[in-house]
């Protein structure tokens, strides 16, 4: 099978980095692997194997254009059989408009909550305004009109399967759920820098609005009034960064909040706090709950992704709503407080992390496939399969 995927990681076109390992599997199954995606001006074509990428050169504005126009020239010159778009915004259109004309299969992924109603909203009374991207409302409009029209769509989790039949119904073929990878190998715990605090908490993932870490922060300062001896860790870079630290100054915690930036052993830093937080407003699986409860300790979260799939909330992890800093709050002091909870709840969460895993070997197994790649790779040929009128 002739293969191309509208892409929105430039990363592929590092020869070393994580994502080119992806697709080099993902290769493997084919005849051909296409990648378009955009990147910097140094980026070139290149051919890795069977796997070739096509860099776009283009202006934010006229990306969706550039991708089409890049794709539609592949399929026509490659004879390939399904276009796989990463997202079902601005990469979908694209591979919606490189499909016409063509008999070519549009296949789209959905990784995340989009039609969460935090998607769009940025706050309520009980919680600070974060500044949501005004995109995010056209990325719905958008994926509201492409979605109908896939012959294929993969999803991570049923979280976001049942969204989207919720709101398509029969318009759409049935998603196929196919999680994150998560290695499964637990790397030996390495020791949080120098800190002052005797409870830790650490927080790992990009610092971007969906994320909402100011909620975190507002549920430090309400927790240290009476446990000073809490401090926080952030793991992770990202357009917010400056307006955490400011918030950070504004509400005296300097002392107590830590940022690392970036650090590759993320994974590793986890196993040496006493608990890990998370206060997305919506995820569409939640990689780092699963790394967290391999990293055997105990998992504050809102009720995201794979909360209520992998995780039953208050067995497994403590879970909470979105946007209500006194929830985590008071997860937080309950962590602290109850020795039983702080000890069951790792427990339960890797028990509950492994049986998962162990399900998703089952039915790669059942299904005599290998791994992930392969997983993705049948559910293309699935999808080049379609009936036409779909």
């Amino acid at each position: 099978m002739k293969a191309l995927f509208v892409s929105n990681d430039p990363s592929i076109f590092v020869a070393t980095s994580g994502a080119r390992a992806r697709m080099r599997a993902y290769a493997a199954n084919m005849e051909e692997l296409h990648i378009v995606s955009s990147a910097n001006k140094d980026a070139r074509e290149e051919q890795d194997g069977n796997l070739f990428l096509h860099p776009v050169h283009s202006w934010k504005i006229f990306r969706v254009r550039a991708l089409a126009e890049r794709a539609h020239a592949l399929i026509l010159e490659h004879g390939i059989e399904v276009v796989s778009a990463q997202d079902p915004f601005e990469h979908g259109l694209a591979a919606l408009r490189a499909v016409r004309g063509t008999n070519a299969k549009l296949h789209i992924q959905v990784h995340t909550d989009f039609l969460s109603q935090w998607f769009i909203k940025s706050g309520n009374w009980r919680s600070s305004r974060v500044r949501m991207p005004l995109l995010n409302r056209w990325r719905r409009r958008v994926a509201d009109e492409i979605l109908p029209k896939a012959d294929g769509i993969r999803v991570v989790s049923e979280r976001v399967k049942a969204s989207l039949v919720a709101r398509y119904g029969s318009r759409i073929p049935e998603p196929a759920v196919i999680p994150v990878a998560v290695d499964s190998v637990v790397p030996e715990p390495v020791r949080l820098p120098a800190h002052p605090f005797t409870f830790a908490l650490i927080s790992v993932g990009r610092l971007e609005p969906e994320k909402r870490i100011e909620d975190i922060l507002a549920a430090l300062s309400l927790v240290a009034l009476h446990y000073p001896m809490v401090g926080l860790f952030i793991v992770g870079d990202g357009r917010e960064r400056g307006r955490l630290e400011r918030m950070v100054r504004h509400l005296g915690l300097v002392d107590k909040v830590i940022f690392l930036g970036e650090r590759p052993d993320a994974r590793a830093l986890m196993g040496s706090a006493q608990a890990f937080i998370q206060a997305s407003a919506y995820e569409g699986y939640g990689r780092t709950l699963i790394e967290a409860a391999l990293a055997k300790v105990p998992i504050i979260t809102t009720d995201v992704g794979i909360v209520g799939e992998v995780f039953k909330g208050y067995e497994d992890v403590l879970s909470v709503p979105v946007a209500d800093p006194t929830a985590l709050s008071l997860a937080i002091v309950g962590i602290i407080e109850d020795n039983a909870v702080r000890q069951g709840l790792p427990m339960r969460a890797e028990a509950a992390v492994r049986a998962h895993l162990l399900q998703q070997d089952s039915r790669r197994g059942a299904d005599a496939v290998g791994d992930l790649s392969t997983r993705i790779y049948k559910d293309l040929v699935r999808t080049t399969k379609s009936n036409p009128d779909t």
